[in-house]
C-alpha cells in the first residue's frame, strides 16, 4: 500500500528531525494513510466518520458565530425566546419523521445486500412522504393548540410559535435524507445542508434584517430560519434524487407499509425520547425562569455541543455498518467494529470536553458578559458527557440489531428521570439544578445502556475492555 502522506510529510520535516522522531510520526501518518486510501469497511467507516465530524465542527464554528450573533442583536431576552420555540420545532420535526429517520439506515443495506430494488424504491419515497405529511399535520395541529390555548402561555411566545410550526416538514425530511444519504454513504449529502448550509443562510438573512433596518426580535429570527429551512431541505432533496438516479436503476416500486411501519415505531419511541432527552432541560428551565436565564442556559450547553458532534460523527460513519455485520452474522467482525467506535467515541470526546473547559468562560463572554453566568455550569456538564461517551453509539447498536424496542425502554426511563429531576432541581437551585438534572440522567442513560447491550447481545460496550471471554454468539440474526 502506498503512503501519499507519510512520503509528503518526509519530504516537508527535515531530515534530522524526522530520522529522530520516526518512531513517533511514522505510525501516526502511517495510520492516516489506511484512513485516507483503505477500501476496507473499516477504513470506510473511519473516513465517514472522520468528515461527518470536520463538517460537524465547521458547523459547531458557523452555528456557535449565529448564535453569538444572534444572542448580540437581539439581547438576552428575545434571544431566549426563539431559543425556547426553535428548540421545541427541532423536537417535533425529529418525532414527526415517525422513526423513518433510522429505520432507513437499517433497511437500505439490507435491500442493497439482497438486491431487493423494487422495495428499496418504494422504501425511498414512501419514508419522505410519511414524514412530511406526519409534519405537516403536527403543525397544523399545533397551530390550532396555540390558538385555543393562548391564555395560559405566555404572551411574548405565541407568534414565535406559529412562526415555528411552518419549518416542522422541512425539519422533517431534513432528519429521513440524512438517513437515506448516510445509508448510500454520502456523507457531504447526509449532512452540509443541515450542518452548514442552513446555519450560513439563517446568519445571511438575519445580516440582511439588520442592515434593511428590521425590528431585531425572536419573530424576525425565526422569519430568517423558516426560509433557510426550507431552502436547504429542498436543496437536500435535488441533490440526494440526483444521486439516486446514478446508484438506483429505474423501475418498479413497492411497499412494505406495515413491515416498515413495525420496524420503526419503536424506533420512533427511541428517536422521539432522545429528542426529548437531549432538549428536556431547556424546556423546562424556559418554563420556570424568564427568557433571559433560558438564554444563558442555552448558550452554555451550545459551548457544549462540539463534544456531541464526536458522537454525532462516529454514529454517521458506523450505524449502517452495524447493520451490515450483524446481518451477515459475523459476529467477531462486528463486535471488534464496536470497539473500534467506542473509542473512536470516547478519547475525542474527553479532550474536547478538557479543551471546553479551559476555553469555556471566554467562549461563553462572546454573547455578552452576562452570559458568563453559566460557566460554572460546564463543570457539571461535562461529567455527563464523559459518562455517556464511555458506551459509544449503544443505542445505534441495540437499534441495528433489533432491539429497538429495549433501547426504547432504556430512553423512557431516562427521559421520566431527566423529567422528575428538573422538575424538582430547578426551582430550588436555578440552572445549577437543571445541569445536575441532565448530568444525572447521562450518567443513568449510560449504565443502562451498558447493562441492556450486555444483557440482550452478550456485548461489552465500555471503553475499558472486558476481560478475555468465550465470543459470544448472541445477537446474530
Amino acid at each position: 500500500m502506498s503512503h501519499p502522506v507519510l512520503d509528503k510529510v518526509e519530504k516537508a520535516i527535515p531530515r534530522s528531525i524526522r530520522e529522530r522522531y520516526a518512531h513517533l510520526i511514522d505510525p501516526f501518518f502511517k495510520r492516516a494513510d489506511t484512513i485516507i486510501e483503505g477500501k476496507d469497511d473499516r477504513a470506510m467507516s473511519q473516513r465517514t466518520a472522520l468528515f461527518a465530524f470536520t463538517i460537524r465542527v465547521f458547523s459547531a464554528l458557523i452555528a456557535y458565530l449565529s448564535q453569538v450573533l444572534l444572542a448580540r442583536w437581539m439581547g438576552n431576552y428575545e434571544y431566549g425566546i426563539f431559543v425556547v420555540v426553535w428548540v421545541t420545532a427541532v423536537i417535533l420535526g425529529g418525532i414527526s419523521c415517525l422513526g423513518f429517520q433510522s429505520a432507513v439506515v437499517r433497511l437500505i443495506p439490507e435491500y442493497q445486500s439482497t438486491k431487493d430494488f423494487t422495495a428499496l424504491r418504494g422504501l425511498l419515497f414512501t419514508s419522505r412522504a410519511w414524514s412530511v405529511t406526519a409534519a405537516t399535520l403536527l403543525a397544523v395541529f399545533g397551530v390550532a393548540g396555540v390558538y385555543l390555548f393562548e391564555d395560559i402561555i405566555q404572551n411574548y411566545y405565541i407568534l414565535p410559535f406559529y412562526l415555528g410550526a411552518i419549518c416542522l416538514p422541512m425539519l422533517a425530511l431534513s432528519e429521513v435524507q440524512d438517513g437515506i444519504a448516510r445509508a448510500f454513504n454520502w456523507p457531504s449529502i447526509a449532512l452540509s445542508p443541515t450542518f452548514l448550509l442552513r446555519p450560513v443562510l439563517i446568519l445571511f438573512f438575519m445580516a440582511i434584517a439588520v442592515l434593511i433596518g428590521f425590528e431585531i426580535n425572536a419573530a424576525t429570527a425565526l422569519s430568517a430560519t423558516i426560509i433557510a429551512t426550507w431552502l436547504a431541505s429542498v436543496g437536500q432533496l435535488l441533490a440526494l434524487n440526483t444521486n439516486l438516479k446514478t446508484e438506483l436503476p429505474a423501475g418498479p416500486s413497492s411497499t412494505n407499509t406495515m413491515t416498515w411501519i413495525a420496524i420503526a415505531i419503536p424506533i420512533f419511541l427511541v428517536e422521539g425520547f432522545f429528542n426529548l432527552l437531549t432538549n428536556v432541560d431547556i424546556l423546562v428551565v424556559g418554563h420556570f425562569m424568564a427568557p433571559e436565564k433560558t438564554a444563558v442556559y442555552f448558550a452554555s450547553v451550545k459551548t457544549l455541543a462540539l463534544v456531541h458532534f464526536v458522537y454525532f460523527a462516529v454514529k454517521a460513519g458506523a450505524a449502517h455498518r452495524y447493520s451490515q455485520y450483524n446481518t451477515a452474522g459475523d459476529q467477531s467482525k462486528y463486535e471488534a467494529f464496536i470497539s473500534d467506535t467506542i473509542k473512536w467515541t470516547f478519547w475525542p470526546s474527553l479532550a474536547m470536553c478538557i479543551l471546553l473547559l479551559i476555553t469555556g468562560k471566554y467562549l461563553l463572554m462572546l454573547f455578552g458578559s452576562t452570559f458568563t453566568e453559566g460557566y460554572p455550569l460546564l463543570f457539571i456538564l461535562v461529567i455527563g458527557l464523559i459518562a455517556r461517551a464511555s458506551v459509544g453509539p449503544a443505542e445505534s447498536v441495540l437499534t441495528m440489531s433489533g432491539e429497538q424496542k429495549a433501547c426504547a425502554l432504556v430512553y423512557a426511563i431516562t427521559l421520566i428521570i431527566n423529567i422528575v429531576l428538573n422538575f424538582t432541581l430547578i426551582p430550588k437551585y436555578g440552572l445549577a439544578g437543571a445541569a445536575s438534572a441532565t448530568t444525572i440522567a447521562l450518567i443513568f442513560e449510560a449504565i443502562a445502556l451498558y447493562a441492556t447491550t450486555l444483557r440482550r447481545l452478550g456485548i461489552h460496550m465500555f471503553i475499558i475492555p472486558s476481560k478475555p471471554s468465550t465470543p459470544s454468539t448472541q445477537g446474530v440474526k
